[in-house]
């Protein structure tokens, strides 16, 4: 069997099935060897860098149906399905409304094209503890079911992770949803983010902090802290501070200045231990004062860059063994080339269909220069594999043209001089043709929200940005 080399890891074998049961079937036979992939923003990189040896298999899951609902329960909680992305989750007015802390989380994470692929689910199961998702859903008690040939079982998130990308999931099972509970009547809570920079960053600290109140007493406080150990962190030595106290600027003090001492982080490229102690009481009284002082914020019609947020659905079966050949359509024209298990979209567009205007700049989902639309959904090529594609809608730059015409917006990049070397341009001018497509007329935040995964190396985003206003008032 041919194998095809992605960055050291063979994958000889991408399957799609699109009944829970064969997922599990295949889970039960190849065990370790086999990796469930939906959005892939995590998994593509881990395969890379070989965080995850030994995989020769990918199962598609996104084929399924089911598992990309959000539902309320009967008895008030919540439900999420494995499949559902971080911008489903922002677009839901139910997560707004009685999980407040979850959707300003997602809304945090990368940019559109990478929230229209990751998957709540693929955040938890990661088990990275800078990942956003984790603290809010561990603040509301959320509970995992897990399924395998032999049954079901549920476990806490608290239970779930044991470590650095450690969890008690094993090879042989499959995340398919995630319960947990609505926000009280009497509770309020928000999620605080300390980034690198505003957008495509990793946390250096995160946190989840809700408190009920009666009147202006606490009766009840709860604070989850990410990126400072190796899993989500509890700090019950802060919440206690708090209980039958006002939310006084000296208890709010003393809340951070204990949360602080009770976290041990570690030195790593992201930031120095001291620089975290320090953050983790930055966003500690942040978090508390706007808990007492403000409503937590959420974006006025988010830019997703999709009709849905996601580009994910149901569909045929895919099995594909070593190299096969994928059918698909590629600017509104049939197309069908031959691939490799372990080969990326952007690879099979530019080197089996010949459309090089999709560049690679980081091959990592950092700069947008990939950026392609699937099924109505931007999202970065480099971190979808090849085989995905069956069956699904694709749209390249070259698509953006109609009938010898120029899409608005490239014409509007001609006539403000918005290009200098040109290489991000391709997905600055997909990613903004989504945009438009979704949102005609895009306030100044809308735009800044949209272009967020797109990387600009040589001007200072004026001309770009004076492209955009004048495609949008056309």
């Amino acid at each position: 069997m041919h194998e095809v080399q992605l960055s050291g890891t063979p994958i000889s074998r991408h399957v799609a099935p699109t009944a829970l049961q064969d997922v599990l079937d295949l889970l039960a036979e190849h065990g370790a060897s086999a990796r469930l992939i939906a959005g892939g923003t995590d998994l593509i990189m881990e395969l890379d860098r070989r965080v995850r040896p030994g995989v020769s298999m990918l199962i598609d899951i996104t084929r399924l149906d089911g598992l990309s609902h959000i539902e309320h329960l009967e008895d008030g909680r919540i439900r999420i399905g494995a499949l559902v992305t971080h911008n489903q989750v922002v677009a839901s007015d139910l997560l707004w409304e009685h999980a407040t802390p979850l959707a300003q989380a997602s809304w945090e994470v990368g940019s559109p094209q990478l929230r229209n692929r990751a998957t709540v689910v693929g955040n938890l199961v990661t088990a990275s503890p800078a990942n956003d998702t984790i603290s809010p859903l561990r603040v509301l008690d959320a509970e995992l079911t897990l399924a395998s040939d032999g049954g079901e079982r549920v476990v806490t998130l608290a239970e779930f992770h044991t470590g650095v990308r450690t969890s008690v999931l094993r090879p042989d099972e499959i995340v398919t949803h995630v319960t947990f509970r609505s926000l009280y009547p009497d509770e309020r809570a928000v999620f605080v983010k300390a980034g690198n920079r505003n957008a495509q960053a990793i946390s250096v600290v995160h946190g989840t902090i809700s408190v009920r109140r009666s009147g202006e007493t606490v009766t009840d406080a709860r604070i989850a802290l990410g990126s400072v150990a190796p899993t989500i962190v509890a700090v019950d030595s802060a919440e206690s501070l708090l209980v039958a106290q006002p939310l006084s600027d000296d208890n709010i003090l003393a809340a951070a200045e204990a949360a602080a001492a009770a976290c041990k982080p570690i030195d790593d490229v992201r930031s120095s231990a001291g620089h975290r102690t320090a953050m983790i009481a930055a966003i500690v009284t942040r978090a508390l004062e706007t808990l007492r002082d403000a409503a937590p914020i959420r974006p006025e019609h988010p830019a997703l860059l999709s009709p849905t947020g996601t580009s994910h659905r149901p569909g045929s079966e895919v099995d594909a063994r070593a190299t096969t050949d994928i059918e698909t359509s590629v600017n509104g024209v049939p197309m069908r080339g031959t691939r490799a298990p372990g080969e990326t979209l952007l690879d099979w567009i530019r080197d089996e269909l010949g459309l090089t205007g999709t560049k690679e700049g980081c091959a990592e989902g950092e700069c947008g220069a990939c950026t392609i639309i699937v099924d109505g959904s931007a999202v970065m090529s480099c971190l979808v594999p090849a085989s995905m594609a069956e069956g699904r809608h694709v749209t390249t730059i070259e698509g953006l043209e109609v009938d010898g015409e120029l899409h608005p917006l490239q014409q509007a990049f001609i006539e403000n001089a918005a290009v200098q070397c040109g290489f991000c341009i391709p997905g600055f001018l997909v990613a903004g043709a989504s945009l438009l497509d979704e949102i005609p007329s895009p306030t100044p935040n809308q735009l800044i929200d949209a272009m967020a995964g797109n990387l600009c190396r040589c001007t200072g985003y004026y001309k770009i940005v004076d492209a955009f206003n004048q495609a949008a008032n056309a």
